[in-house]
């Protein structure tokens, strides 16, 4: 990841504290093994992410759908060398799934650490995805976790000091059903990054780090297929859920095993909206883009 870094030009002084933190807080077995699926591109993200982090903050990554968040968050955890936990938000979460609960273990009830209690005492870094999905109640345990205190109290147990090496990253969507407004104390506990959406540079180098058997004409191609979507989509001619970029990703894996590609694309992208008149205007962006003779060998050398 460092020399990922290295090639992304992030600036030196901002590795040279990932290395020292490192050093500070060796990594554990289980962030060793860890690896994350994709890497994140941008070089102003990075750097603001890996300072405010280096820095003792949390951070609130914003942002529409295909902005990478989670593929950021995750990033970040295998960059700094820390176990990384994930809490997927939702109306229903309580307190005691995130920091525990009484559990009947061995003829007696012990307690059952959830994911932020272990990422406390571990020196993870958590993951709280869609934040703004849970319940203002359900999000005030969270105060004194992320505040100048960094203690979560255990009602009937102890109170436990976090980690320092512990760091909290949420994301958060705009304008999807089930969200609210995060209420300011909690958003004042975060520093907070809007997360932009990819350019089709980033986007052909992430075709090519996926798939480097791709022919360089059909990376500029898939990646100015989702550039068109994008913009359709901003200009209101389509709506979100034909921006898929896993989907792209997917249907790609599809071609190179051997299906079709106007088959694989419509199941990772055509096929996300169940409107007919969608349907056709994205099978119209793909044939644009994606000639109907093209094949796996045509696609990859």
């Amino acid at each position: 990841m460092l020399d990922f870094l290295r090639e992304e030009h992030v600036d030196e002084h901002i590795i040279k504290g990932i290395e020292d933190f490192r050093r500070e807080h060796p990594s554990p077995e289980r962030a060793l093994s860890a690896r994350p699926r994709y890497v994140y591109y941008g070089k102003e993200v990075w750097e603001q992410a890996a300072e405010a982090l280096l820095c003792g903050e949390n951070l609130l990554l914003a942002g529409s759908k295909a902005t990478g968040k989670n593929v950021l968050a995750e990033n970040l955890a295998a960059l700094f060398g820390r176990p990384s936990y994930n809490v997927s938000f939702h109306i229903n979460m309580d307190a005691s799934y995130m920091i525990g609960t009484d559990t009947f273990r061995d003829g007696q009830v012990v307690f059952r650490p959830g994911p932020i209690c272990q990422c406390a005492v571990q020196g993870g870094f958590c993951i709280l995805d869609e934040i703004n999905m849970a319940r203002n109640e359900a999000l005030a345990v969270l105060h004194s976790v992320l505040d100048f205190r960094r203690v979560i109290n255990v009602p009937g147990y102890d109170t436990i000091q976090v980690h320092d090496a512990a760091r909290f990253i949420a994301t958060m969507n705009y304008g999807y059903a089930g969200t609210r407004e995060l209420n300011e104390a909690l958003a004042s506990r975060f520093m907070v990054i809007h997360m932009p959406e990819i350019t089709q540079e980033n986007l052909e180098k992430l075709l090519r780090r996926e798939f480097p058997d791709m022919n360089k004409q059909f990376t500029g191609q898939f990646s100015g297929l989702f550039a068109d979507i994008d913009k359709k989509c901003r200009n209101g001619e389509l709506t979100p859920k034909v921006l898929d970029l896993r989907g792209l990703l997917d249907a790609i894996r599809l071609i190179r095993a051997g299906l079709p590609p106007r088959s694989a694309l419509d199941m990772g992208i055509t096929n996300k909206t169940f409107d007919d008149y969608e349907q056709s205007l994205v099978r119209d962006i793909i044939t644009s883009r994606i000639s109907p003779k093209a094949d796996r060998n045509s696609i990859f050398h």
